[in-house]
């Protein structure tokens, strides 16, 4: 059932974050071919079979109006939350299919236009809202949280238009996304500010996560697998390029390149990379802002290992996994991408993949990259170009995103 439904649409995703910066929802971009129906209730069924319950809220974004008053139809309190744009409400069967839905207990999210709200008898419906600001309502956000800033504000307190439990999108400050988050108390942000936080180290190097420094010394002075040790330090892209410029590096007189995460710890060492761990925490970055950039690349490098299956072939996986991992990494360092790489012994593959965007690799990556897009029509043409079933790019995208909130949860020591 999941093998034919889910290859017969198009998907794209885009994450939400919550206030700890991370995935509070999948917002999960969805259409389907004109000419191929889809069954509604096979597609509920195959999302639910795909998606398991500790991982983040699964948000349906369906651009085919066929589909979503289908999925209007049969879905339930145990399927995914849909997201329902004003401008359909004016069709009284999508209405009247809503307000089905709604008594059988699925979760509607009501999504407008910039400055545009839920009306009264409309919002009783909906679950949760995804509002768009308008550039006033925007510029009113922040001057409420500058004024929050200073405690000696003196005279009226200016309301701000940032609802406590809504999801913002397209929100480009920094300073409003913590507006949103910290001190309103919004449900989730689609999207993150990237440029403008990014902006703010733009005169100086970023530095490795503190939290993935203190977890990789717990670790290892709990004497924890190799294994463990190489997840750890692999979903933290700063570090595991630090990593691989330090043990590449002439102070420590290796005979061979090193390639490679998991050759590196192998020829390291737990002693002396606790020491080189040690000497990066004073000066490790605590940002929490800085965390959806991390995670938006460790996800895009666990899709490209999901689509390229590499089945028992560790060290081909590993390799595709770094090519991900490394993908952006010019967006953190803020550098050309060729710089960032010439310092790194690359296998040849990934060069190849990421400056000459030929080689093994590269449709994979390309695909990987144009999966974070709500233009699903784009995958689907990338697929058709490389002869790549769209069916199993569904796969490995929905098992990535199912897996998002299961992997930092899961304890080292546990």
């Amino acid at each position: 059932m999941a093998q034919t439904v889910l290859g017969n649409i198009s998907l794209g995703y885009q994450l939400l974050w919550n206030q700890l910066r991370q995935p509070a929802a999948v917002r999960l971009f969805l259409d389907a071919d004109a000419d191929v129906p889809v069954d509604a209730q096979h597609l509920l069924t195959a999302l639910r079979e795909l998606w398991p319950e500790q991982a983040p809220v699964l948000l349906l974004e369906i651009h085919s109006p066929a589909l979503l008053h289908g999925v209007l139809e049969h879905g339930g309190t145990s399927d995914p939350w849909v997201q329902v744009p004003e401008a359909w409400l004016g069709d009284p069967v999508l209405a009247q299919h809503v307000h089905q839905a709604h008594l059988r207990g699925l979760k509607l999210v009501w999504q407008g236009e910039p400055g545009q709200r839920p009306g009264p008898t409309i919002g009783e419906r909906f679950h949760k809202s995804i509002i768009n600001l308008t550039a006033d309502e925007a510029l009113l956000g922040l001057r409420a949280s500058l004024q929050k800033h200073r405690d000696s504000e003196s005279g009226t307190p200016l309301k701000s238009p940032i609802e406590a439990g809504q999801i913002y999108e397209a929100v480009a400050s920094r300073a409003l996304a913590e507006h949103c988050l910290d001190q309103q108390g919004a449900w989730a942000l689609a999207g993150w500010p990237v440029e403008d936080v990014l902006h703010n180290y733009r005169q100086q190097f970023i530095q490795p996560s503190q939290t993935a420094i203190v977890r990789l010394v717990e670790a290892i002075e709990a004497d924890v697998s190799l294994d463990a040790i190489e997840v750890t330090l692999s979903e933290e892209p700063v570090l595991a390029y630090s990593f691989l410029r330090y043990v590449n590096s002439a102070g420590l007189g290796l005979r061979s390149e090193v390639e490679s995460i998991r050759r590196g710890l192998m020829v390291l060492g737990y002693s002396v990379l606790k020491a080189w761990l040690l000497e990066q925490l004073p000066h490790a970055a605590s940002d929490l802002n800085l965390q959806p950039v991390r995670t938006a690349l460790v996800t895009r490098a666990h899709l490209m290992e999901r689509l390229l299956d590499a089945g028992e072939e560790d060290n081909l996986r590993r390799e595709v996994y770094l090519c991900g991992l490394l993908s952006q990494i010019d967006v953190l360092l803020g550098e050309p991408l060729a710089t960032s790489l010439e310092r790194l012994p690359l296998p040849e593959r990934i060069n190849a993949a990421l400056l000459q965007h030929s080689g093994p690799y590269a449709p994979y990556l390309e695909i990987a990259a144009a999966l974070e897009s709500p233009d699903t029509r784009a995958t689907h043409s990338l697929c058709n170009a490389h002869e790549i079933g769209i069916g199993d790019v569904n796969r490995a995208l929905l098992r990535t995103l199912a897996a998002l909130q299961a992997r930092p949860a899961k304890g080292l020591l546990a």
